[in-house]
């Protein structure tokens, strides 16, 4: 089945620095986004329960994004983290892009939103 590219958008309160070190730093994604991360020359090393996988950094520009190629993905395919604020609002909004099979899009909307419910705990990014 063909993979299609997905964004998912939320906002975040919490400062584009702040919020960065957690999207960035292996102890600001093990608090949310992995049970281990690790860092390697090139990327990291996540691991959840039994499972392990190794992303390298593509891209990235400090305190607005980071691209990540997973080893198990196609060579075109990335998760993104990209923090914007919104002009009219002032709200720092996270944005998460990542290719999916096209039968999971809706599962893999609802676990973001539980991991972003997550980050944003560990932010203090709470009303």
């Amino acid at each position: 089945m063909a993979k299609v590219k997905c964004t998912y958008d939320f906002v975040i309160k919490s400062s584009p620095a702040i919020l960065y070190n957690f999207l960035s730093t292996p102890s600001g994604l093990s608090q949310w986004f992995a049970d281990h991360v690790t860092e390697y020359d090139k990327g990291f090393i996540f691991s959840w329960e039994e499972y392990v996988e190794k992303g390298e950094v593509i891209d990235e520009e400090d305190c607005h994004f980071i691209r990540i190629h997973m080893e198990s993905n196609e060579d075109d395919e990335f998760l993104e983290f990209r923090i914007e604020k919104s002009e009219v609002t002032d709200d720092t909004i996270l944005i998460i892009t990542e290719f999916v099979e096209e039968d999971e899009v809706k599962e893999q909307q609802k676990l973001w939103a539980t991991q972003v419910d997550s980050l944003v705990t560990c932010v203090g990014g709470r009303n």
